[in-house]
C-alpha cells in the first residue's frame, strides 16, 4: 500500500463488511513505500466495524497507541501479532481490556515481553476470560506465572502452543525465573479441562536443563486433559516412557514428533496400542527405523503416516503402516 493509509481507506469505504483483515511487510524496504502505522489501526477500528480476525506481521512502524485504537473494535475475536517490536504488554492489555470477545490470542515472535513485576504477561492473560487458543511463540520472558495466571481465568482453553526460547535468548535476573516449567503444565492441567490440542517445541540448539518442561510435567497434562492432538519439537525429555504411558491416552488421535531423540523402536512399537491414535508425523527423529515401523505394517490402524528426514527409516520400511503414506527424505539438516 502507497501511501498506506489513503489506500486503506479506500478499501473500508468499498468494502464495509470486512471481517477479517492480513497485513504483513515481510521483506519490506524503505524504497517500496510507507508502512501501515497506528493512523492505519485508528482507520481499521473506525471503519471496520464487522473486523473480528486481524493479523499483523513484520509491521515495525505499530506502537501501543494503534493497539489502543483497536480496543473499540468491539467484535474482534482473534490476533495475530508476528514480530511487531515496538508492540509491548502494556498495549496489548488496552486491547485485551477494550475487546472483550477476543478469544484467540497469538503473540508470535513478540520479542519485547519482559516487563517489570507484575506487569507483564500476566496483567493481559487475565483478562482473556474467553480465550480458547494462544500460541506463544519465542516470547521471551514468559514466566510461570504467566501461565497459571491463563489456566485460571481462561478454563475454557482449548489449544496451547509454546515455543521456548533457547538460553541464549533469556537474560539473567536476579529472583525472577523467565524459564517455563512443569509448574506451567500442571496448572494447565488443573483448571484447562477442555484442553485437546498440545504444541510444545524448543528453539533450535536447545538443550533441555532442570527448569524445562520433564516428561512429568508433559504427562501429567496428557493425563488429566482431553488431548487430541500433540505435538512435540526438540523435546529431549519425551523418551520409551513416555510413549509406553500414550498408550493410555484414550482421547488422542494425531501424534507429531520432531527430533525426540530419545525414542528408540522400542517405542514406537507401542503406536500400534494407542486406542484412537489414527494421524502420526514423525520427523528428523535419530533413534527410530524400520523395525519400529512393523507392528503397523498391514494393520490399517493409521488413517495416515507421514516420514520426513529420519535417517533409518526407508520408503521401503513404510509401505502398508497406513491406509495414506508420505515419505521424504532430506538429511541436509544433519551436517
Amino acid at each position: 500500500m502507497d501511501p498506506a493509509d489513503e489506500a486503506l481507506t479506500c478499501l473500508c469505504i468499498r468494502f464495509q463488511n470486512l471481517s477479517k483483515v492480513e497485513i504483513t511487510y515481510s521483506g519490506w524496504m524503505s524504497k517500496l513505500g510507507k508502512q501501515l502505522d497506528d493512523k492505519g489501526l485508528f482507520i481499521l477500528a473506525n471503519h471496520c466495524p464487522l473486523l473480528c480476525d486481524l493479523s499483523l506481521s513484520y509491521c515495525t512502524f505499530i506502537t501501543d497507541v494503534g493497539l489502543r485504537y483497536l480496543a473499540s473494535s468491539t467484535k474482534l475475536s482473534s490476533l495475530r501479532l508476528n514480530f511487531t517490536p515496538r508492540i509491548t504488554g502494556c498495549g496489548i492489555l488496552s486491547l485485551v481490556v477494550g475487546c472483550k470477545n477476543l478469544s484467540r490470542l497469538h503473540l508470535i515472535s513478540l520479542v519485547n515481553c519482559i516487563i517489570s513485576p507484575g506487569r507483564g504477561l500476566a496483567c493481559v492473560l487475565r483478562k482473556c476470560k474467553n480465550l480458547e487458543k494462544i500460541h506463544l511463540d519465542m516470547c521471551v520472558g514468559v514466566r510461570d506465572f504467566d501461565i497459571i495466571c491463563l489456566s485460571q481465568r481462561s478454563s475454557g482453553l482449548r489449544s496451547v502452543s509454546v515455543r521456548v526460547p533457547s538460553d541464549f535468548s533469556l537474560p539473567s535476573l536476579v529472583n525472577n525465573p523467565l524459564r517455563l516449567t512443569d509448574e506451567s503444565l500442571k496448572a494447565l492441567a488443573q483448571n484447562c479441562s477442555k484442553l485437546e490440542s498440545v504444541r510444545i517445541s524448543f528453539s533450535d540448539g536447545e538443550f533441555p536443563s532442570s527448569s524445562s518442561f520433564t516428561l512429568s510435567g508433559i504427562l501429567c497434562l496428557i493425563q488429566r486433559c482431553p488431548v487430541r492432538q500433540l505435538a512435540l519439537d526438540h523435546v529431549y525429555s519425551f523418551n520409551d516412557v513416555g510413549m509406553e504411558a500414550l498408550c493410555a491416552a484414550e482421547y488422542l488421535e494425531s501424534l507429531e514428533l520432531v527430533r525426540c531423540q530419545e525414542i528408540s523402536d522400542e517405542g514406537l512399537q507401542l503406536v500400534s496400542q494407542f486406542p484412537r491414535l489414527c494421524i502420526l508425523r514423525l520427523s528428523k527423529c535419530l533413534g527410530i527405523s524400520d523395525d519400529g515401523l512393523k507392528p503397523l505394517v498391514g494393520s490399517l490402524k493409521l488413517d495416515s503416516l507421514a516420514i520426513e528426514d529420519c535417517p533409518q527409516i526407508s520408503e521401503r520400511g513404510v509401505q502398508g503402516a497406513a491406509k495414506s503414506v508420505s515419505f521424504r527424505q532430506d538429511l541436509s539438516w544433519m551436517y
